[in-house]
């Protein structure tokens, strides 16, 4: 029975959209959805793994790029109600370690009070910068502090007078030098003794005269050892006083900041630190010259007012998760950085200039990378690891790697880390991971596997049309009406290769809108109708056509060689898919094979030339198996076979010419015509069935623009696998065509059947003596192969 042409009914799913109610109209009538379709699992395992405490359940977001994976992970979090994971959000500040500058400290804060406690200090600080040097500038200090000055005087004063007054009885004076030492001289009177009044005297006077000096110069140091330590004495009164009159400043100021923070043990710890510490460098606050207090701001030296200032490194405005993305994941922007400052050539640096990464910012929620980008950057993916084992950030160790020296100048606290990852990346990447990195299924142990495609339903298709509202409406665009709906849904289709599937590709959806908004807008219409969609298709087929239009050209000035009426003995038009970067179109071929005594082997020329992939490689196998099986049972076959891709100055891969090979050769086996105005796509296994391919609707439409190139007959037609009927969303050109009888598309389940398409011949069974009809294709073959088994070959 021969095989009939597929009606047109089976070459393109037209979407009726039966779900929607008949209230509705266009997308200003349908609910946004609120989620990305189609994503059930995907969204569970995002669930699962947020839900999970445990260290190591961040999540592997697989799937290939526009498929709204990030889309959809944010919209999950962004509906979920504040602390719904458990957490409990601080802010993190970094203030300085008073007793090692160089290890700044961490405060961990209830979220909010970050900012306000660096307020509190600031306003502390601003209070202290008026009110002490205030504390020391008045009657009262300074008569305390000339008392205390006074009193060191006269005790200095009293000693050096009794000294004095005895070395006078012993004719000894006591002076002070030019440079301002004391000194003990020989007296005439009551002047000292000049040089000639100091020979005149005897021998035992000047001896008695030195003795008395030498005394007097051993009692002199012990009173100036004592005068040191009587200085001592006052310089620490004064101290002492400063501090009291200090310490009731800052008690004043103080005492209701520690009250504030009571409930605060580490913020009155450091209150406590702060109050020791200004005491002991009072000297900030009581700078003289603007210049000395320019210089101590900008310093490296303790005597800095940026010491007591609060680096509030996250500040958290809420109890909603924060949900940070990571468009640039490189080493600084993940993991923070320690900035430098210069002052008068000068290069320095201390806690305040502690910068944020994103995974500070993320404390406590969730931080979503593109995993591709963070492999791109040096030592971020070990970073990222370090952090989530140990569960801490640490500025010093990834500091100390990323800069390649032992040189750092701050050595911060670390702090404790709990958050989330979530990598998007696709199955390449994921696999590599896999195979060369040990530790990535211990650190991320959820993969959320985002589908490719949804199956096609009345409800799910209901569901789309929520979906390109709610891109719609997300974008501002003019409004779809139903038709343009249903031809978006339609598109779709074709783009997951299945009438009874749909796209989960969302750009491609969302980019179709946009570009069918453009030209709607363009003539000025109230809604994207079916022909602004239908424009935007076609607009886009015109930009990225190119290739396919030069290929097309070269059958219309005839450099590539094609019939398409007609039949020829050992030739085929065979279909495949050439691919640009973002297009991809049928480009029909000829197939042609030769015979010559010999062996029966099949000599691939393609394979021969090293132009042939080892899929083609492996068809080519199959086929000849399938030769063997059916006329080579009981003798070889005496014939060598040449197959090979006429005009073909590339690679050559894939299966889908198997079948178009196995007739080229049967008709240069049995001498009959093929028919050139069919072409034909499949795969076949062993036993001669159809298997299915890729690509059906670029290689039908492919052949038939070449039909319209090289003359239009109503006989022309494409042969395809049934299997891969459910396929089939064809041109609409096409599918008119085919309703109106002038272009046909058969759907085979065996190689036979293209056999008979292609010779109107039967292919015909073997008997009970492994004979086939005398007319059939495989009787005509077989008995070419016996005449020439009886023949010896030429000696």
């Amino acid at each position: 029975m021969p095989i009939k042409p597929l009606n047109s009914s089976k070459l393109y799913r037209a979407s009726a959209l039966k779900k929607l109610s008949s209230d509705c109209k266009s997308t200003k009538h349908l609910e946004p959805l609120d989620e990305i379709v189609g994503q059930a699992r995907a969204q569970q395992a995002v669930e699962f793994a947020l839900s999970m405490k445990e260290k190591g359940y961040n999540i592997y977001a697989l799937g290939r790029n526009g498929l709204g994976k990030r889309t959809m992970v944010l919209r999950h979090l962004n509906r979920q109600a504040p602390n719904s994971n458990g957490r409990t959000l601080f802010d993190w500040c970094y203030v300085v370690n008073f007793d090692d500058t160089r290890s700044p400290k961490v405060l961990k804060l209830p979220a909010g009070l970050g900012l306000t406690f660096k307020k509190d200090i600031e306003k502390l600080m601003a209070k202290l910068l008026k009110s002490l040097p205030l504390a020391f500038d008045n009657e009262m200090y300074y008569t305390r502090a000339d008392k205390l000055k006074n009193q060191l005087a006269a005790k200095q004063e009293e000693a050096l007078l009794l000294l004095t007054e005895e070395a006078k009885r012993h004719h000894v004076g006591l002076t002070i030098s030019p440079q301002g030492n004391y000194e003990l001289v020989a007296l005439n009177g009551e002047e000292p003794h000049s040089e000639e009044s100091y020979l005149a005297l005897s021998a035992k006077e000047q001896d008695d005269m030195q003795v008395a000096i030498s005394k007097f110069e051993a009692q002199l140091r012990g009173i100036v050892r004592q005068i040191t330590v009587w200085e001592e004495e006052y310089a620490e009164k004064q101290q002492k006083h400063d501090e009291q009159v200090a310490d009731g400043v800052l008690a004043h100021v103080l005492d209701g900041l520690k009250e504030q923070y009571k409930d605060h043990p580490n913020v009155k710890a450091y209150l406590k630190a702060m109050h020791k510490d200004i005491l002991d460098n009072l000297d900030i606050f009581l700078e003289e010259s603007e210049e000395q207090a320019a210089l101590a701001y900008a310093s490296m030296s303790k005597k800095m007012p940026r010491r007591y200032q609060i680096n509030v490194l996250v500040s958290q405005t809420s109890q909603q998760q924060p949900i940070i993305v990571e468009e640039t994941p490189n080493y600084h922007t993940i993991f923070g950085y320690v900035e430098n400052a210069t002052y008068k050539g000068t290069v320095f640096t201390d806690f305040s200039l502690i910068r944020p990464g994103s995974l500070h910012k993320a404390n406590g929620g969730v931080l979503m990378i593109d995993a591709v980008k963070v492999l791109e950057h040096p030592y971020v993916w070990d970073g990222l690891k370090r952090a989530l084992r140990s569960r801490k950030l640490s500025l010093t160790s990834l500091e100390r790697e990323v800069t390649l020296s032992g040189t750092i100048s701050l050595d911060p606290e670390a702090i404790p880390l709990d958050v989330k990852i979530i990598l998007f990346g696709d199955f390449a990447t994921y696999k590599l991971l896999q195979q060369y990195d040990a530790e990535f299924t211990e650190l991320f142990r959820v993969t959320a596997d985002f589908e490719d495609k949804m199956p096609r339903t009345d409800k799910s298709e209901a569901q789309y049309a929520q979906f390109i509202s709610s891109i719609v409406h997300s974008n501002k665009m003019l409004h779809c009406d139903k038709k343009a709906i249903a031809r978006v849904i339609e598109f779709s289709s074709r783009q997951a290769d299945d009438q009874n599937m749909l796209s989960l590709h969302s750009v491609d959806i969302a980019n179709l809108l946009r570009e069918a908004n453009y030209c709607a807008r363009s003539v000025n219409a109230n809604m994207i109708r079916l022909s602004h969609v239908e424009q935007a298709l076609a607009n886009k087929e015109k930009r990225i056509c190119r290739a396919k239009d030069d290929f097309m050209q070269s059958f219309v000035n005839g450099t590539t060689l094609i019939s398409t009426s007609g039949s020829t003995v050992g030739q085929v038009n065979a279909l495949s898919v050439m691919s640009t970067t973002d297009y991809q179109f049928g480009a029909p071929s000829r197939i042609t094979a030769t015979t010559s005594f010999g062996e029966g082997r099949v000599f691939d020329i393609e394979r021969n030339v090293e132009l042939s992939g080892s899929i083609h490689s492996k068809g080519v196998m199959i086929l000849t198996a399938y030769i063997a099986s059916i006329l080579g049972k009981t003798d070889k076959i005496p014939l060598s076979t040449h197959l090979t891709f006429e005009q073909s100055y590339g690679g050559v891969d894939g299966d889908s010419a198997t079948m178009a090979e196995l007739c080229a050769m049967l008709s240069s086996f049995a001498g009959v015509g093929l028919r050139q105005d069919i072409a034909i796509t499949g795969s076949m296994n062993q036993f001669g069935e159809a298997q299915p391919i890729g690509g059906v609707n670029e290689k039908i439409e492919g052949f038939f623009d070449v039909c319209k190139i090289r003359g239009r007959k109503d006989s022309q037609g494409v042969i395809i696998p049934q299997s891969n009927v459910h396929n089939l969303m064809l041109r609409k050109d096409i599918v008119d065509s085919v309703e109106k009888g002038k272009f046909h598309i058969w759907a085979i389940s065996h190689v036979n059947q293209a056999i008979e398409l292609l010779t109107d011949l039967k292919v015909g069974a073997v008997n009970a003596k492994e004979q086939y009809p005398k007319n059939s294709i495989l009787g005509l073959a077989q008995a070419r192969l016996n005449g020439l088994r009886d023949k010896k070959p030429k000696q």
